[in-house]
């Protein structure tokens, strides 16, 4: 079973970026989809980008025009590049294969972004 480790979040000021990271424990074979989700608290957990071996993406549209996610088929990692942040951009963050996998789910990385 492949598990995600997620790294880093950070507290940061709105308008700033940061760039999470992703390492799944194993190799990911083309043709899987792989996303970032993220949770607030008292929410659900939210879907924000999405991104396939060979490189096509989609993006929630809360976060589009400001979040970029990559992949390193290589590395076994996925990026998030986020810029612009807002505050209700606050969550923790995880990434999992897409459809999610239960067994799958990492710690995640909390990012705060303040006002």
């Amino acid at each position: 079973q492949v598990h995600f480790v997620e790294s880093g979040g950070g507290l940061v000021q709105a308008g700033e970026s940061l760039r999470l990271s992703c390492t799944a424990s194993a190799r990911i074979f083309a043709g899987y989809i792989l996303a970032w989700y993220r949770q607030a608290p008292e929410k659900q957990r939210e879907l924000v980008a999405t991104f396939r071996t060979g490189g096509s993406t989609t993006y929630s549209e809360s976060v589009k025009g400001r979040f970029t996610v990559s992949g390193s088929t290589a590395r076994n990692a996925l990026y998030l590049q986020m810029n612009s942040l807002k505050p209700e951009d606050s969550a923790v963050y995880y990434c999992n294969f897409s459809p999610s996998v239960v067994a799958s789910w990492g710690r995640g990385t909390q990012v705060t972004v303040s006002s």
